[in-house]
């Protein structure tokens, strides 16, 4: 059933669902929400693949680093020339671990049987991440590495320059699906001119994507600037992105209409 969005109405959302703040175009929207609500609603076996970059809640050796804001963690630029903060980076690492199992197990339940996921995450929730993925019913199938090039030094110490995909299928993953053999490690320096503190460059997601099947839906509940619809969009998937902060909610909008409409 191919993806239509209408001012009132995406045709895979439960019927009686009032439809949230959105934006979208040929085959891709973007749902402005709490992805946790909003992927309940979705109807299940929607999307032939789930690929996402979720708040890390990293970034601190004990809580109190844990709580400074996204800019404060992620980021050396201050003042008005700071990105955005985002929301759901501050809580523990239990807490962290129980929310990404619960909206895990409802992207699951959205997904169809034998779709891929793929989940960006760093070295310090890296165990987590895989414990919450199996807890929420995906079979864990292994790790990509994203070498980034560079990143700060650290004197007598090795750099912590790779990110990381856990990636999983929701149940049995046939060897017979449409899809070629993909590297299991990509080198992409960070993205430049970024509007989003943590967005992941467009052709590392570009690459990504290809876990899909041609012509698959993808789904990505935590949208940020965008960069996985849009890649998406650019491969020839349908996509749905759901993005809960206004400020990136319209900054990814914009970013997607102005690539993919033409502004």
């Amino acid at each position: 059933m191919p993806l239509t969005n209408t001012p009132n109405r995406l045709n895979i959302l439960k019927s009686g669902f009032e439809m949230p703040e959105h934006c979208g175009g040929d085959h891709w929207a973007i749902l402005h929400g709490d992805s946790l609500q909003i992927v309940r609603q979705f109807e299940p076996h929607s999307f032939d693949a789930i690929i996402t970059d979720p708040p890390y809640a990293s970034g601190g050796a004990n809580q109190n680093t844990k709580n400074r804001t996204t800019s404060e963690k992620y980021s050396s630029v201050r003042g008005d020339r700071a990105l955005p903060d985002f929301d759901s980076d501050q809580m523990d690492q239990l807490s962290w671990m129980f929310w990404t199992a619960s909206w895990l197990q409802e992207a699951r339940r959205a997904a169809k049987p034998g779709a891929p996921v793929c989940v960006f995450i760093d070295w310090r929730q890296l165990p987590s991440m895989i414990l919450a993925l199996q807890w929420a019913g995906w079979t864990w199938r292994g790790i990509v590495d994203w070498d980034k090039v560079s990143s700060r030094p650290q004197k007598g110490r090795f750099r912590q320059q790779v990110e990381y995909v856990v990636w999983g299928s929701n149940g049995k993953m046939p060897v017979d699906r449409n899809v070629g053999c993909l590297p299991g490690v990509y080198r992409y320096p960070n993205a430049q001119n970024r509007i989003h503190i943590t967005e992941k460059p467009l052709q590392l997601m570009r690459d990504l994507v290809q876990i899909c099947e041609p012509g698959g839906r993808i789904l990505d509940p935590f949208a940020g600037a965008g960069t996985t619809v849009l890649a998406a969009a650019m491969e020839g998937y349908e996509a749905v992105g759901i993005e809960m902060s206004d400020t990136y909610f319209q900054r990814s909008t914009e970013r997607l209409k102005t690539a993919l409409v033409g502004g």
